[in-house]
């Protein structure tokens, strides 16, 4: 298959931007992957040598159950086959999701299903992103790449406030079992102290136990380091382990990888220097991204605002794409680097009106954010696509992680591979697209939570601050 390695791990995200978050951890550790848009076949992978992991960007935190088990289902079995020792099922460190929308639960659910192991480890906490989890409660940092203050999770200013999954417990356990029937255990950060002496025991007594899912409370790289071990030990091809979480557990992996002798850390990343010409396409509706666009537009970029309404009240949403790919090519050629977006936040007029015109049309507050990511994420994609068929496109930024994955695949979009750092969880990566104007494009994917203020100036210059 074009593999002369063994896989150690593949994985699955839960939106395109958690997804390059691990493409980046595991590129960092000196794991050669590619992130593809839908499980690769095998001819797929002869097309990308000597590959040790290999990632899908899949879109499932925007999906009810039902759709996310049709999903997942096939894509889980797909990756088993693959005979990598490890399957982790990526999802953001802030944990988004609830029964009715992007439920946890229900890829638990599927994954214990399809893999035959001897517990599901959890492992959300992500230091290195300013995510931490004491005693089976998540704390998070304000913005990530940033020296924002940490909140628990029910009381982070954006995170309680999430328009479609707002965090009302910290307590992942609590937060979990609305979501799934399975016994949920702990590991907590008193296990892992002094280099988890006691931790084996106390993982082994909550398998004995009976708990299905158990959780692992992090709180220093240290503790991912103890994590990687225990759950490494448990692993094999023939038997791959199934995890769930963040990218903590690409680092932690690493780690216990590097321990083993397999890896060694890559460092000598090339220097991307500043950007010809950059466009910034946003489907993210975070203050964390409203500010950085305030930012961008006092500092030389264009800001043009996508007439949210009018599209979803249009039965050819599409047809007024051209206007905008005219405007932003304009600008371009100009040497203006563009920013254009969805929204300024939950607070932006177009929010809501958008909101009423999906619910006049009969969709559900939860089928309202499927609609909402797929329409805008495929629009904005188009417009992208659009403008790099007009003109050299020299970087692009995709903000927003529920929209991301509907912009990678209206550009025609295969697979990304990690270029270099830029932001924590956030890299420069080579598009693959056979076909298409972006075959070749430099792009970053952006989770609404990611960077400072300054986030896409410093992009645009192509500075190095993960």
């Amino acid at each position: 298959m074009g593999n002369k390695r063994q896989l150690l791990l593949a994985y699955y995200g839960d939106d395109f931007t958690g997804s390059t978050d691990a493409l980046e951890f595991l590129s960092r550790a000196g794991i050669k992957t590619i992130l593809f848009i839908e499980p690769p076949t095998p001819a797929m992978l002869a097309g990308y040598q000597d590959l040790q992991a290999i990632g899908v960007a899949g879109m499932t935190r925007a999906m009810p159950p039902a759709e996310m088990e049709m999903t997942l289902l096939p894509a889980f079995e797909a990756l088993k086959a693959l005979g990598a020792p490890h399957v982790h099922y990526k999802v953001c460190s802030t944990f988004d999701s609830s029964p009715q929308i992007g439920s946890i639960g229900k890829a638990i659910d599927v994954g214990a299903e399809v893999f035959d192991a001897p517990f599901i480890p959890l492992l959300v906490a992500a230091p290195a992103l300013g995510r931490y989890c004491l005693f089976g409660n998540l704390f998070a940092r304000m913005g990530i790449g940033s020296e924002g203050e940490i909140f628990r999770l029910d009381r982070h200013p954006s995170m309680a406030h999430h328009p479609v999954t707002p965090a009302d417990e910290s307590d992942l356990r609590l937060h979990l079992a609305r979501q799934t029937e399975k016994n949920i255990g702990l590991v907590d950060v008193l296990a892992l102290a002094e280099n988890g002496q006691t931790a084996p025991n106390k993982l082994a007594s909550e398998i004995e136990s009976g708990k299905q899912v158990i959780l692992f409370d992090a709180l220093t790289e240290a503790d991912l380091g103890v994590i990687g071990k225990l759950i490494g030990e448990y692993a094999a091809s023939d038997k791959p382990l199934f995890s769930v979480g963040s990218s903590g557990i690409s680092m932690a992996l690493g780690k216990y990888w590097a321990e083993q002798g397999c890896l060694q850390l890559k460092t000598n990343w090339p220097d991307v220097g500043n950007a010809k010409s950059m466009l910034v396409v946003s489907g993210s509706c975070s203050p964390v991204t409203a500010k950085q666009i305030a930012y961008a537009a006092d500092h030389g970029f264009a800001e043009i605002a996508l007439d949210t309404p009018a599209i979803a009240n249009s039965t050819n949403p599409e047809s007024t794409i051209a206007d905008y790919i005219n405007t932003v090519v304009e600008l371009l050629d100009r040497g203006i680097p563009v920013i254009i977006h969805t929204s300024l936040g939950t607070h932006d007029p177009r929010f809501t009106e958008t909101y009423k015109a999906f619910a006049a049309n009969g969709l559900t507050p939860h089928t309202i954010r499927t609609k909402t990511a797929e329409l805008f994420g495929t629009v904005l994609g188009l417009i992208a696509a659009g403008v790099a068929g007009k003109t050299t496109l020299g970087r692009l930024v995709i903000a927003g992680g529920d929209t991301s994955g509907y912009v990678a695949r209206a550009m025609g979009i295969e697979a990304v591979e990690m270029i270099a750092p830029l932001s924590p969880g956030a890299p420069l990566c080579k598009a693959y697209a056979p076909g298409s104007p972006a075959h070749g494009l430099e792009v970053n994917f952006k989770g609404g939570q990611v960077g400072s203020n300054d986030y896409f100036k410093t992009v645009l210059q192509g500075k190095n601050i993960a």
